[in-house]
């Protein structure tokens, strides 16, 4: 065995640790900012996860679904003894001074005068869905960990594992044994996640969002114990609750650590000390020699206890031995609560059952799985990180920007009949706490396509139950708030119109839609459009053969685009913008045609043609061939109109109305999607040569000259049409990914590549890693952390895997 596991050489990584000294900031007060210190995320999709950060600390909590806590929990910890040396392995003491005996590990320095580094405490990798701690100048053997979730492509069962696989190697590069133990602290926080306020009231924030109150149940550990659980190959200690429901409610569950018996291994265990008093129980004997006091007790605790756990494995290295010392973190918490009384089961219960009671066996399964799994996510990542022709800063984010499928509050319900995969969804972000908006993820959803294409059609599946829905809700809607004039009343969900969003955490996902009310969206002008063309690029990039997913969606087609079609009161073939911002850059008003929904428009009526080519002897689709007529008719009408009302010799005019000059970077979405899609171009390749020229020209290299990436809309000179506009000068990372695959798309790759990888170094330089924003200033603010949209990298790399 080598000495170091191998690392791959494209990760991000950064000092165990060092801190930021001027890291991007949000540039709302009531948007989320927890601080740069995000580490990649562990935990299958839709179990719930953890983040562990590059300080060491366990960090990130989203155990219940839909909700995000960001808070150091310092018994949740794995300590190190060796050679008269005892560290906790975080650099972030507790701050309420408890476990005041532990020793904590010294962070990496800040540079001295801007030049170079003191001597680094060790480093942190991360590539996920693996990362790495690597631990130097400290301890006298070389000590690495590396963190996994058994999560690759096309895998539909171990992916939703709730599991966190920690594979510690140590090597002894002395001449002299040494004696090693590695120890696994936990805290039982069974019960804590769940929603104490039922039904909490949604209210309007400033920014005219709606939001409600999470209240956890955190720190209630009242009737936690723990236990040891133990056979012939494993040992763990499981943390449960005494409970008298007959089914498992939100919150209830187990977890459980364990790790491998070994002939070279001794085990230490202890099953129940105090959290958060001065830690000496467990201390006194690991800083002593390594061992702990094998002390079993499953004493239930009272309302003002609160407990952890401890294993820890012990074991003695010859001169130029290397060991592997495998730990597992498991949890079971089966239920997913929306409103009081809307539970959903998890996608790993089909594997593990229901009952909550399964963290041992999901652990002890790791325990024997583990290295199958590292082989599969090897193989998976190999042939994309081997490409000569992709930089290494494109591998490092291409992966970690998946991260978003893990802790983006994701759901992934139990399978059914009606949904043999289960049901799917992503958060719009931590600020805009509802699920798929379908705007977005027109860009966000690449990377769950290529990589797991039934859960992508299970949302698109989704959306199509939606649209002949109604809800007649009415609600004020918060952007007039934000601009402080009189809301009008909207109804929440009109038959016919596509949704917004799936719903949200508080209500009933899937069932209940159109969750936000910071616009109308039943009178947006691209949600038909976005819909009609993610069902025809669903299919085409599932090997074009599942007829049924399309039929399964031709009602809804059907239905959506003559509720567009409503929308163009002139007749011209086009529907017009209101001068709402009604449409995914959500402040900005456009007037008349706009070259960014017209676009989208006419690629949505081509791809319905082509659907209507492939349903036409589809049974249950009589329909079909009429239809192809009529959306014939209306995009013959529709194409001359869009070049006579927006050209203007050099690019695609905002809109018909509003006599902007500026310049979209994303004003031929729709185009883009035609040529990805196989379709007719929508407009001349000479016109879209010269628009993309002038885009990249204008909204990049001249808007503060390229250091931040391309603005979503400037004038010709790079400057803003009005200075106090806020989204045309915001970065946006994912559309700016999604210009980036245009650019590949007509043969740009070069500019595509530059504009990437500024974009990617703004991200991944300044703090923002593992909570990637929709929008990012040139004050070095952002806006919107952990973003769906930004997984759009993943469209750069199918344009250029199929170049």
């Amino acid at each position: 065995m080598k000495n170091h596991p191998q690392i791959p050489p494209y990760t991000w990584k950064r000092s165990i640790g060092l801190g930021w000294e001027k890291p991007y900031t949000v540039r709302y007060p009531s948007n989320l900012d927890d601080g740069p210190f995000h580490g990649m995320p562990l935990g299958g999709f839709g179990a719930g996860c953890i983040g562990r950060s590059s300080r060491g600390d366990f960090n990130l909590w989203h155990i219940d679904g839909g909700e995000h806590i960001f808070k150091n929990v310092p018994a949740c910890q794995f300590s190190i003894f060796t050679s008269g040396q005892a560290y906790a392995l975080s650099t972030q003491p507790p701050e309420d001074n408890t476990l005041q005996t532990w020793q904590w590990y010294p962070q990496s320095p800040l540079p001295i005068d801007g030049e170079g580094l003191g001597e680094s405490a060790g480093t942190y990798h991360a590539l996920y869905p693996r990362s790495w701690f690597v631990y130097e100048n400290v301890f006298q053997p070389q000590l690495t960990c590396e963190q996994f979730s058994p999560i690759w492509a096309n895998n539909y069962q171990e992916t939703s594992y709730p599991i966190a696989v920690f594979l510690w190697t140590a090597h002894n590069p002395t001449n002299a044994p040494i004696t090693i133990s590695i120890m696994l602290t936990w805290e039982n926080m069974t019960g804590w996640f769940t929603n104490a306020a039922k039904s909490p009231e949604v209210k309007i924030r400033d920014d005219g969002s709606p939001v409600y109150e999470y209240q956890p149940r955190w720190g209630e550990s009242k009737d936690n114990y723990n236990w040891l659980a133990e056979d012939d190959k494993y040992l763990g200690c499981v943390l449960g609750r005494v409970t008298n429901s007959k089914t498992v409610q939100e919150g209830e569950g187990t977890w459980c650590i364990a790790t491998t018996k070994n002939p070279q291994f001794e085990l230490f265990y202890h099953s129940r000390f105090h959290t958060v008093g001065n830690g000496e129980e467990i201390w006194h004997s690991f800083s002593k020699d390594g061992s702990l006091a094998n002390y079993i007790d499953e004493t239930p605790a009272d309302e003002n206890t609160r407990l952890g756990a401890a294993v820890a494995v012990r074991f003695t290295l010859q001169p130029g031995e290397t060991l592997e010392i495998p730990f597992v973190l498991s949890w079971d918490f089966p239920v997913t609560e929306f409103a009081e009384g809307v539970n959903y089961y998890r996608r790993y219960t089909d594997f593990f059952g229901c009952s909550g009671d399964n963290a041992w066996q999901i652990a002890t399964h790791a325990l024997k799985e583990y290295h199958n799994w590292r082989s599969h996510i090897q193989t998976w990542q190999q042939p994309i990180l081997d490409r000569q022709d992709l930089p290494d800063w494109f591998k490092m984010a291409l992966f970690n920007e998946l991260y978003d499928l893990t802790s983006g509050g994701t759901l992934w319900s139990a399978a059914s009949e009606k949904d043999p995969f289960g049901q799917f969804a992503v958060l719009e972000c931590l600020d805009y706490r509802w699920y798929e908006s379908l705007d977005v993820r027109l860009y966000g959803s690449f990377g769950l396509l290529m990589l797991y294409p039934e859960l992508e059609k299970a949302v698109i599946r989704a959306f199509a139950r939606a649209i002949p829905q109604s809800d007649d809700t009415t609600r004020i809607i918060g952007y007039y708030l934000t601009i402080k004039t009189e809301s009008p009343l909207a109804v929440r969900k009109v038959a016919g119109a596509t949704p917004h969003d799936l719903g949200a955490p508080n209500e009933w996902v899937w069932e209940k839609t159109n969750y936000t009310a910071y616009q109308d969206c039943n009178l947006w002008k691209d949600l038909g459009c976005d819909f009609v063309l993610q069902v025809y690029r669903d299919f085409l990039f599932t090997d074009a053969n599942d007829i049924q997913f399309l039929a399964d969606c031709w009602d809804a087609i059907v239905q959506t685009l003559d509720y567009v079609k409503k929308f163009d009161l002139d007749g011209d073939g086009i529907p017009e913008n209101s001068g709402a911002p009604d449409q995914t850059f959500d402040d900005w008003r456009l007037n008349g045609v706009s070259a960014y929904c017209g676009g989208l428009w006419l690629a949505a009526l081509e791809s319905a043609i082509a659907i209507c080519d492939i349903l036409t002897n589809h049974r249950g689709t009589e329909n079909a061939e009429s239809q192809k007529l009529i959306y014939q008719g209306w995009l013959q009408q529709a194409k001359p109109v869009y070049q006579e009302k927006l050209w203007n010799g050099k690019f695609y005019r905002l809109d018909s109305e509003s006599g902007s000059d500026v310049v979209m970077a994303d004003q031929l979405c729709g185009q883009f999607y035609t040529r990805l899609l196989g379709l007719p171009d929508i407009v001349p390749h000479e016109k879209i040569i010269s628009a993309l020229t002038t885009v990249y020209d204008a909204c990049f290299l001249k808007f503060q000259d390229g250091r931040f990436g391309a603005a979503n809309g400037v004038l010709p000179d790079g400057s803003p049409e009005n200075p106090n506009s806020t989204h045309p000068q915001e970065v946006w990372t994912g559309i700016n990914f999604g210009l980036a695959a245009f650019l590949v798309q007509m043969g740009m790759k070069n500019e595509a590549m530059n504009l990437t990888e500024v974009v990617v170094k703004q991200i991944y330089d300044n703090g923002l890693q593992f909570r990637t924003p929709e929008a990012i200033t040139v004050a070095g603010t952002f806006r919107a952390s952990t973003y769906l949209r930004a997984m759009a990298i993943w469209v750069i790399y199918l344009l250029i895997r199929n170049c």
